[in-house]
């Protein structure tokens, strides 16, 4: 819990919990919605893809915002233009008024790309370095609390209280979110340095490499959330109770990973975390999708989805931390923002992959090359996100400590008597004035003065994974 010592994290923190639970509470209920209004399938799946869609087309433009303006204000706006958004939902009743539901859920969603990538370009400079993995878990756990609380509420109050409450209860979220962040001092931005690791922006190999591992998990996660109905249906024979059950736990896994992450006295290096995270995450859902060959027990699959939650949150948490360590502060808005259109546009890909394939190639094989991605992406990571080592030309050969160092004896043919003292040197009128004075070879073979030492440059350093 160190990075809670902090008192602007405490409130980015809270602030965040508070925001995702109305998030969640909206998204989830303004789908539902849209089906009891129609009753139609195809008109909810077209309120889900308005979802996706804001972070693949403002990813960037989100992310250039993140960098170009203050981003505390940013922030600010974002949860003050949801809170606005909100108002025209009083009006919905009937069918007809689909258009406002569609158009409210779009700039929900538009908003929400811009605060991700705003909020993660904010956070270095609020906390030190070393602190950047349990703050990042810290948000994770406050995600999927605001998950866990904001999406059975949404439901609850749509079926008990209707849309009205849904948006006095959101509105206070929203609300209240902005006051924490407009008490938010804000981190200086950090001075343009050439020598930050990844080389700025985009074009550093463990950027491109963290968004590829992105992209692979992005489409796995886009086949698992089109199949995952289907595959309880067909291969436990559970309905929506069960669904919505399995669903459920895996928070339970995600928040209890993330606040081990966030107590650990010692943080995983951003790339281990990735590549364990993805690779639990391939090797448990292999085990849940062939585990009807064994048993359809419904106590065995909870007790699987609670451990299915855990490696995503240490997984993402790895990848924005590393994204985070490897980005200038000037460029991270940009990076986070080509992040999310990277991991949402192939989640698109991924559901498009799923529909289309699903009745041709069957639901398991499927959900099985879906485990395969997450495989790839920690061999990718475990290739490919190494900590950078220092190159040859700057590495300095290791010396023998003193105690083990063996005494050379001189070689009596090439031995020569000891120099005799050297006459002591003017010392020169610069030198008197505190001014370095330039000496010979020689001279400085006698000088007995203090010796001082340059300090390293910068670009010798090992940049830590």
């Amino acid at each position: 819990m160190r990075p809670l010592r902090h008192r602007d994290f405490r409130r980015l923190w809270l602030a965040g919990l508070i925001s995702d639970s109305g998030d969640w509470l909206l998204l989830v209920a303004l789908p539902i919605l849209v089906y009891q209004l129609t009753g139609s399938s195809l008109q909810t799946s077209f309120a889900f893809l308005i979802e996706l869609a804001p972070a693949v087309l403002l990813g960037p433009v989100a992310g250039h915002l993140a960098d170009r303006w203050d981003r505390r204000r940013l922030l600010v706006t974002v949860v003050t233009v949801q809170a606005a958004a909100l108002l025209p939902l009083l009006f919905v009743h009937d069918r007809g008024d689909l258009p406002i539901l569609y158009a409210v859920i779009a700039v929900e969603a538009a908003a929400l790309a811009v605060f991700g990538p705003a909020r993660n370009a904010l956070l270095p400079t609020l906390i030190p370095a070393a602190e950047l993995v349990p703050a990042n878990a810290l948000l994770g756990f406050g995600q999927n609390a605001g998950r866990l609380v904001g999406g059975p509420l949404g439901g609850l109050l749509l079926a008990v209280s209707g849309l009205p409450v849904i948006v006095a209860v959101d509105l206070v979220t929203f609300l209240a979110a902005g006051l924490l962040i407009a008490g938010v001092a804000g981190g200086a931005r950090e001075a343009a340095d050439p020598q930050t690791p990844g080389g700025g922006g985009l074009g550093g190999r463990r950027v491109w490499s963290a968004l590829g591992v992105a992209a692979l998990c992005g489409t796995a996660q886009g086949v698992f959330v089109v199949l995952f109905v289907v595959w309880v249906a067909r291969e436990l024979g559970g309905g929506a109770a069960e669904t919505g059950l399995l669903r459920g736990v895996q928070a339970i896994g995600a928040i209890t990973l993330g606040l081990l992450l966030a107590v650990a006295r010692r943080s995983p290096a951003p790339g281990t975390l990735i590549a364990v995270g993805a690779g639990a995450f391939g090797l448990l859902s292999l085990a849940v999708w062939n585990g009807p060959l064994v048993t359809t027990a419904l106590p065995v699959y909870v007790a699987l989805f609670i451990l299915v939650g855990a490696p995503g949150v240490v997984m993402i948490t790895g990848l924005v931390s590393l994204l985070q360590q490897e980005t200038p502060d000037g460029a991270r808005g940009k990076v986070f923002g080509v992040f999310g259109a990277v991991f949402e546009g192939s989640s698109g890909a991924g559901m498009l992959a799923a529909g289309l394939l699903a009745d041709r190639l069957g639901v398991v094989p499927l959900l099985n090359g879906q485990a395969l991605l997450y495989l790839t992406a920690a061999a990718t990571a475990t290739a490919l996100l190494r900590p950078a080592k220092p190159h040859p030309a700057t590495a300095t050969p290791d010396k023998p400590h003193a105690a083990n160092a063996t005494p050379t004896k001189p070689n009596p043919a090439t031995a020569t008597a000891p120099p005799r003292p050297a006459e002591p040197l003017p010392v020169a009128s610069g030198e008197a004035a505190g001014v370095a004075a330039v000496r010979t070879p020689a001279e400085n073979a006698n000088w007995s003065g203090p010796v001082i030492q340059e300090p390293a440059l910068r670009g010798d350093a090992v940049h830590p994974d």
